[in-house]
């Protein structure tokens, strides 16, 4: 049966297999293994620093107790840090919580419940 105009014929297995060892003879052709790498001199190279949380590069180094003191306070939060408010909206609760909390009320608290479901 004759294909249309601007239609191809499908390949058969042997023609598609003819044009796949074609195209890997070609790629093998143009391929090449590189076994030795060295620094190319025309080419500038640029350091780059350590990263600070590899394993690898702390090993041999010491923890800097200031620096831990340093990195706990700051973790803290703004009522253990400072012994008076900071900013405006720090007022707001500063010295007594805003509502007082009551484990009876079910508008607020939300506990865990077992069902027959969730079981």
């Amino acid at each position: 049966m004759a294909a249309r105009r601007g239609e191809k014929e499908p390949l058969d297995a042997v023609q598609l297999n003819q044009l796949q060892t074609e195209r890997v003879r070609k790629e093998l052709k143009s391929q090449r293994l590189h076994t030795e790498f060295s620094v190319n001199p025309l080419h500038p190279v640029h350091t780059l620093t350590k990263k600070p949380m590899s394993w690898h590069d702390n090993i041999e180094e010491t923890a800097d107790e200031k620096f831990l003191n340093l990195i706990h306070h700051a973790a803290l939060e703004p009522t253990k840090k400072y012994s008076e408010p900071q900013t405006e909206s720090q007022e707001i609760g500063w010295n007594a919580p805003l509502i007082h909390v009551d484990r009876t009320d079910r508008r607020l608290h939300f506990p865990r419940r077992k069902t027959d479901i969730t079981k």
